[in-house]
């Protein structure tokens, strides 16, 4: 049941973002082995049982941690509540593809693919079981809308060899 606050709806203001994830790992180091070897992340500190990582030199996107998990069991999905995935949104379809590809030469499994009219997207989990997107939007002019201008997401094969084409 959503109950309303205050005599107002309230709306994030606009240009609100989510700045980063943390996750609790089990290996540190394997985990910055997924995410920087394997997905290209940077390690901007490393700084004991603890990482921060970041796309282009921010300070951080990721913060990856073993304080409290340390050999601990992987992420749970079924029967349980929590995060079901972070989402990386890449700034270009190329940059998904290249991702794509470099998954697909290290024999990464892949959870699923798709296209959802304003989006394409690759689902995995990193090596503790966390759940992640790795997805583009494509043009705001080009996702798909219903005869009151509403947004109809769906979710569609993704074409794999198309999107393979763009890999630089």
């Amino acid at each position: 049941m959503r109950t309303q606050l205050g005599s107002a709806p309230y709306t994030v203001p606009a240009g609100t973002r989510i700045g980063h994830i943390h996750l609790q790992v089990t290996d540190l180091d394997r985990a910055l082995a997924f995410y920087c070897d394997l997905l290209g992340f940077e390690v901007m500190v490393h700084a004991g049982a603890a990482a921060f990582l970041s796309a282009d030199s921010y300070h951080h996107h990721i913060g990856l941690n073993t304080w409290h998990s340390r050999g601990g069991r992987p992420a749970e999905h079924e029967g349980v509540a929590g995060l079901f995935h972070a989402a990386i949104l890449y700034q270009e379809r190329a940059g998904l593809a290249q991702v794509l590809r470099r998954l697909r030469e290290a024999g990464y499994p892949l959870s699923g693919a798709a296209d959802h009219g304003a989006s394409e997207a690759l689902y995995l989990n990193d090596p503790d079981g966390n759940g992640l997107e790795l997805y583009w939007d494509r043009p705001r002019a080009e996702w798909p809308v219903d005869a009151a201008g509403k947004l109809t997401i769906y979710t569609h094969p993704l074409d794999v060899p198309g999107l393979l084409a763009r890999a630089q």
